[in-house]
């Protein structure tokens, strides 16, 4: 008989770690760099170095066209992509673009730099298509030469090839054709819809500048040329009439100002109908924004408070009704089109701006010239001024009537609650502070309106073993239940929802340790005895930062303050720092030891502000209700020491700890 042989366990050593090389790490997880449903993303990538292109003033004319093998090409009339050798990689610069991440002529911002504005910041854009790609072909037209390079995979299987131009051949510019890899993708179905009107939109926001898609397959071609810009579109677009004419404008910084770059700013056209779905298109630097961010902030902020000062002036405000931006926001539709210098984008494929300044820059030229224009057409301000009030009306009859649902039974609010003056639940939040020093920061630096703030002393209980009717025993949680208007319920109950007081419940607790542990007891409490509003996604932990850097003025930048959420975003802002070539240590780091260090406006500015601020929704994720029951008992659960000292044996090398 045989005996078993042991089975060797794997082994863990030098040898097991693997570094990914080149465009490996798009390969291996293209999901991080771009939108893996269809290949759209990846085309609009070299579509957008075209745009870039024209942006800078050095193109007319962009033609798509859409080959009957599958593949895809863009072509430009711009400078073309420099063939020659690069000075410190000894490579052809053609080549670097186009297969080494962070490579890219967009980093090079300022007067003397090859673009001033552009959509690219990553400096992952066409690297990430050519990854992506089966088969893609360049070809640069420059300085009479024409080049070639072809690739596979991210890889050059034809290497640079250079010749004269020839009669036939075109002066300057570059195609790009690319046959997408339909492995790295759910459809390998461009979504035409999609394409047309991202061409579409180029074209209106280079006015003067030709676009044309090509279809092999059907014969068909469609071209786009505005000279109207960003009015003829939105009304192209519209659904329903505009109550009042179209108001558009736009305003850019000049070489004297104080806070923005030259250059800098936005153009924008805003339409307002009482009926139809509203449009709403916004833009950075010609890339589309589809998920928004600081720019339309701005818009509506400075929207918000021209709407806001006309009616004041005109004392048009019934008694009794608060206005708030919404009220004035709910039925606009607009086109907006910003310019920014540096953007900051959420993730790799640009679908909102993250840049802090956008939400002044914008608002400091909306604003003013939305008020001269209601001022010079005071009838249709009035009308615009009717329309609000109307929206803030129906608004505060909305809330009233879940007040009355409450019946007369309600318990006394307790008396540390600084609550908000809205009584419209959707628009509420309540904090949950750690700390009555940082609660007076959170006091003075919140919006009274919306915001409300309710301070807890020191750590609260663990409530996981806790029997429901020991809860209000423990003053804290009584108040927690209380101020929300819930009470404490089980997975499978039907709690009544009717006395929710707001829509967000946000945790807010120091970025350290202790922070931590008072998050998680909290997370404990509203899984284990309030889950519905988990379930209905009213709980959330906000993330205050660790960290906040003085930077010194640079160029035209002014002196800014960065706040970094951990050591990670940290490095990452130094190096930025570094690039823009500030030298080492002309920058101060301060760290917070506790929200109770900030001041009013930096929490506000950090934390509270729903525009800059980095609010996270606590959801059950992959995890089913009793799986996560399950790993939260090991955590959180008395009789469970040995388990939790098995769990920190396994993982405890992979977590990062603050001490």
């Amino acid at each position: 008989m045989a005996t078993k042989q042991p089975t060797t366990p794997p082994q863990y050593s030098e040898g097991s770690i693997r570094v990914l090389k080149g465009l490996e790490p798009v390969k291996q997880r293209p999901g991080m760099y771009t939108r893996t449903d269809n290949p759209l993303h990846i085309i609009q990538e070299v579509l957008d170095n075209a745009a870039d292109e024209a942006l800078a003033g050095h193109g007319k004319k962009i033609s798509v066209t859409l080959h009957s093998d599958g593949s895809v090409s863009i072509e430009d009339d711009g400078r073309g992509i420099p063939f020659g050798m690069h000075p410190e990689e000894k490579a052809p610069v053609i080549e670097l673009v186009f297969t080494r991440l962070h490579a890219g002529g967009k980093f090079d911002k300022g007067s003397g730099g090859a673009y001033s504005f552009s959509g690219g910041l990553h400096g992952v854009g066409v690297s990430v298509t050519n990854a992506l790609a089966k088969r893609m072909e360049a070809t640069s037209h420059r300085e009479g030469q024409v080049a070639r390079l072809v690739f596979s995979g991210g890889d050059v299987v034809e290497k640079l090839s250079t010749r004269k131009q020839e009669s036939g051949d075109r002066k300057q510019g570059t195609t790009v054709r690319v046959w997408p890899d339909a492995k790295y993708f759910e459809s390998s179905a461009l979504p035409m819809n999609e394409l047309v009107h991202l061409l579409r939109s180029k074209a209106v926001l280079m006015p003067g500048v030709s676009v044309t898609l090509t279809n092999e397959k059907t014969k068909d071609t469609q071209n786009w040329l505005y000279k109207g810009g960003l009015r003829d579109y939105l009304m192209q677009t519209l659904h329903g009439d505009p109550v009042i004419p179209l108001f558009e404008g736009d305003g850019y910084a000049d070489s004297n100002h104080d806070s923005f770059a030259e250059g800098e700013g936005a153009a924008w056209a805003v339409a307002f109908t009482e009926d139809g779905q509203p449009v709403r298109e916004s833009y950075v630097n010609l890339i589309p924004t589809s998920a928004g961010g600081t720019h339309d902030s701005g818009l509506r902020d400075g929207l918000f408070n021209a709407v806001k000062s006309f009616i004041e002036l005109h004392a048009l405000l019934p008694k009794g009704v608060k206005l708030l931006p919404e009220d004035v926001f709910a039925r606009a539709s607009y086109v907006l089109s910003a310019k920014v210098l540096d953007p900051q984008f959420q993730g790799q494929i640009k679908e909102r701006l993250n840049s802090r300044d956008a939400v002044r820059l914008v608002s400091s030229y909306v604003r003013p010239t939305m008020e001269l224009w209601l001022n010079q057409h005071v009838e249709y301000g009035k009308k615009l001024a009717e329309l609000a009030i109307k929206a803030a009306q129906t608004r505060q009859k909305a809330g009233q009537k879940v007040e009355k649902r409450k019946g007369s039974g309600v318990a006394v609010l307790p008396g540390k609650l600084t609550d908000c003056e809205s009584k419209d639940i959707a628009h509420n939040e309540v904090f949950l502070v750690e700390g009555d020093s940082a609660g007076g920061s959170a006091k003075m630096g919140r919006d009274k309106e919306s915001q409300a703030i309710l301070p807890l002393r020191g750590k609260v209980l663990n409530t996981w073993e806790v029997e429901r009717d020991r809860l209000f025993a423990n003053n804290e949680i009584h108040d927690i239940s209380v101020a929300i208007g819930v009470d404490p319920h089980g997975p499978n109950d039907s709690p009544d929802m009717s006395g929710l007081r707001y829509g967000k419940v946000c945790i807010l607790s120091d970025a350290d340790v202790d922070g931590s542990h008072i998050q998680v007891l909290l997370l404990t409490l509203f899984f284990r005895h309030f889950p519905k509003l988990i379930e209905a996604g009213h709980v959330y932990v906000a993330r205050p930062p660790l960290f906040r850097v003085d930077a010194p003025a640079r160029g035209k930048k002014p002196a800014t303050k960065v706040y970094a959420l951990d050591e990670g975003e940290l490095t990452a802002i130094l190096d930025k720092l570094r690039k823009d070539g500030v030298a080492e240590g002309k920058w101060s780091i301060s760290r917070f030891k506790g929200l109770g260090e900030m001041s009013a406006e930096q929490l506000w500015d950090t934390t509270l502000n729903p525009d800059t601020r980095r609010l996270m929704p606590v959801q059950l994720g992959l995890l089913d209700f009793a799986t996560t029951e399950g790993l939260i008992t090991q955590l959180m659960g008395k009789g469970e020491a040995a388990a939790r000292r098995e769990l920190m044996e396994l993982h405890g090398d992979s977590i990062e700890i603050d001490v």
